[in-house]
């Protein structure tokens, strides 16, 4: 274990370390000859200073102490050594790592519900609970009528058309979501963290209130998430949002989803796949605002010729409902009508209301997300913050790395900034997108000169089914070094085969390195290692614009 900082203060009475705080006189500390020996702590940084205090009244002998915000000394004992608010991904992972690492930990969480609110919530967060894992069985199970579609062609012949039963998913889903809530409690039972059900609400710097218990805690970290947002306009009442979605009573029949975020998009294909009848409303000329261009088009085309219908430009305005019970959703463009439901899927905000963070000094930005260093440190030096609470990075895996951050800069002597650096993504659209490293757009921005190589087939599967299945695939390379800048892919099974490459571009390779690797045959995912030829060139000229030399890419 690395050596920990031990601090004198020379200057013990309370009074005048009051003195010397309201004069903003450093109060003179002597550091231990073992510290001044010590070749890797000759740098003090306020973070690695505050990092290295030796408290002297833990279980363990961390190398972390909190400052005290109000000037006052900090109390001789704590409840806990982390106290975590909010047990999703990255509050569990936080949690059981500093246990791991000897902390006394307590994390506090909402009671179970599959719909989240001011007083309901769950062991496992968003994610396990109302996001990732939901949604991905819901996709599942809506891939079943492509799949008896594509069967015919290889010899499939069914004497009754399949029907699908919503009250049978509904309740194998929600069995399955007690089942993975239950396993997250055994996981911090397991890591001897302490686990309080309740809404907890910061007091101070180093005290939680859980229902009109208070705990005080050397950390305190804020790991509550974000929460579906419904923009108001009128009517906006009758409308669902993702949490809704995934635990509907019944099958709706025709949906209108506003919305071209990722999200949108995984439900779209969802209630497609389900055989409702799906209309998008989008307020931009195309989907998925951010994602590469090429993408981009490629996923509208596939999505619409599956029967989704796109309504690009459309910014809603109001929700009617009709005496049948059935809604109109009304936008700039005119009205369309005969709806069963309306879902807003127009992004998320952290869930940062009523905890208590403006009282205590915590910093927000506007949108209510909690401000933090590269370190996940707020504004309040002994309060950190990870996941979607942060509005960073927000995704799943990513809050995990946080939280595993978090737990080594506090508990291992071991600062640790999460790497942001060529994060893989996946949008679990129908088909699906898999993407890792920088879009064309971003690479020709950041290097000036690229070369994209591109590979747009018809995959074998298509060839007996008879649909009109395509695959797109793309690699963004740097024309200086060939360095792989980015890799993305729309088609069946993308997000599996990005993974795997995600290994390649995280680590630097080239393209010749790509070249010189074997493909497995035949897979879809070969492609990657077989484009030779670039399918255009940018160059940056002489003036500073981009200039695009292309050869046509013949489509198989």
């Amino acid at each position: 274990m690395a050596s920990s900082l031990t601090v004198t203060n020379t200057f013990s009475s309370p009074t005048l370390q009051t003195l010397y705080k309201k004069l903003s006189i450093p109060i003179p500390i002597t550091l231990s000859s073992h510290f001044l020996s010590n070749p890797n702590l000759k740098t003090l940084t306020p973070l690695s200073l505050s990092l290295h205090l030796t408290p002297t009244h833990t279980r363990r002998n961390f190398s972390t102490r909190a400052h005290s915000q109000n000037g006052a000394e900090p109390p001789t004992h704590y409840d806990f050594d982390l106290f975590t608010i909010g047990a999703g991904s990255g509050g569990v992972r936080a949690s059981r790592f500093a246990a791991k690492f000897g902390a006394s930990v307590a994390v506090c969480e909402l009671p179970f519900s599959t719909i989240s609110s001011d007083t309901t919530g769950g062991v496992g967060g968003t994610c396990v609970l109302r996001g990732c894992v939901p949604k991905k069985l819901l996709v599942y199970a809506s891939k079943y009528s492509h799949d008896f579609e594509e069967s015919h062609g290889f010899g499939w012949k069914y004497d009754v058309e399949p029907k699908h039963d919503w009250s049978t998913l509904m309740a194998n889903k929600n069995a399955e979501l007690q089942r993975l809530t239950g396993i997250y409690k055994n996981i911090l039972k397991n890591s001897a963290v302490t686990l309080i059900e309740g809404r907890g609400k910061i007091v101070d710097p180093h005290t939680i209130d859980v229902d009109g218990k208070l705990y005080s805690a050397r950390h305190i970290l804020v790991s509550v998430g974000g929460r579906p947002f419904i923009p108001e306009i009128p009517g906006s009442e009758y409308a669902i949002d993702s949490d809704a979605a995934l635990d509907l009573p019944s099958k709706p029949k025709k949906i209108a989803i506003v919305g071209g975020g990722y999200i949108a998009l995984e439900f779209a294909g969802i209630f497609n796949g389900l055989t409702s009848e799906v209309h998008v409303f989008i307020r931009q000329k195309k989907v998925l605002r951010g994602f590469d261009e090429e993408i981009r088009d490629f996923v509208a085309e596939q999505m619409s010729v599956r029967g989704i219908e796109l309504h690009t430009e459309e910014s809603p305005q109001a929700i009617i409902k009709a005496a049948d019970g059935s809604f109109s959703l009304k936008t700039n463009k005119g009205t369309v009508e005969g709806f069963s439901h309306v879902m807003f899927a127009t992004g998320r905000r952290p869930n940062t209301k009523n905890l208590g963070l403006e009282t205590v000094g915590v910093k927000m930005t506007k949108n209510g997300a909690i401000e933090v260093d590269e370190y996940s440190r707020t504004s309040v030096p002994s309060i950190w913050a990870v996941g979607d609470v942060t509005d960073r990075l927000n995704l799943t895996p990513v809050a995990l790395m946080e939280g595993g951050a978090l737990a080594k800069t506090l508990f291992q002597n071991e600062p640790t900034k999460p790497d942001y650096r060529s994060v893989p993504s996946a949008v679990f659209s129908q088909p699906p997108i898999g993407q890792v490293g920088l879009t064309e757009e971003q690479a020709i921005q950041e290097y000036g000169d690229v070369d994209i190589f591109t590979a747009n087939f018809r995959p074998l599967k298509a060839t007996l089914s008879g649909l009109p299945d395509r695959v797109l695939m793309k690699l963004v390379v740097c024309a200086k070094t060939s360095k792989v800048l980015g890799l993305q892919m729309c088609g069946e099974d993308s997000p599996e085969i990005v993974q795997g490459f995600a290994v390649a571009v995280k680590a630097g390779l080239t393209k010749a390195d790509f070249d010189a690797t074997v493909g497995v045959h035949p897979t879809a995912g070969e492609e990657f290692v077989t484009m030779r030829n670039p399918t255009r060139k940018i160059r940056k000229t002489s003036e500073g614009k981009m200039d695009s030399e292309a050869k046509a890419t013949a489509g198989v």
